[in-house]
Formats: C-alpha cells, sequence, structure tokens
C-alpha cells in the first residue's frame, strides 16, 4: 500500500481528505484539500480540473474507499491511501 502512495506522491499527487470538518480541525496533512465525502459528487469537476492525480484519505480508510471508487467511474486517477496518518508520514 504504502508502495503505492510514494508512487502517487512522487507524481506530484493530491492529498484530498474526506473526513468531517470537526475530524479535519484535530489534525490534517498541511497540503492536503478538505472536501467532505458526501460533498465529492458535486466537486467532482474541481477535482478533475486539478488535473492531477489523487490520494483519498480519511479516518480508517472506509471514507476514502467509496470516494475513491466514486472518482474512479468519474475518470480520475485516485488510490485509496486510507488513514490520513499513512501519508502523512511519507511526506
Amino acid at each position: 500500500m504504502s508502495l503505492e502512495i510514494k508512487e502517487y506522491l512522487e507524481k506530484d499527487a493530491i492529498i484530498l481528505d474526506v473526513r468531517t470538518q470537526e475530524e479535519w480541525d484535530e489534525g490534517h496533512t498541511e497540503s492536503a484539500k478538505h472536501i467532505v465525502l458526501n460533498l465529492i459528487p458535486l466537486e467532482v469537476e474541481q477535482i478533475k480540473s486539478w488535473n492531477k492525480p489523487v490520494i483519498a484519505v480519511c479516518r480508517s480508510g472506509g471514507r476514502s474507499g467509496q470516494a475513491t471508487q466514486f472518482l474512479k467511474q468519474n475518470g480520475v486517477d485516485v488510490i485509496n491511501g486510507g488513514p490520513w496518518q499513512n501519508v502523512d508520514q511519507l511526506i
């Protein structure tokens, strides 16, 4: 898993945190973008406009998995990074 995350980071991937505002406020990766999971469908065009690979993260990997599935269906190059700390420690 972390090998894939490293590869994506090397490709200048954007880290997309899909947790709630409360969770985000408690701590997050400094360079990450924050879009709450239920808003992802509304923001999909914005995400596509970044024109970069995406690493989705959340607290455990469940919500980022849902976001990954949705974004993949919409043509985004995305992987599920799982818990945000997993990705944070690789930066």
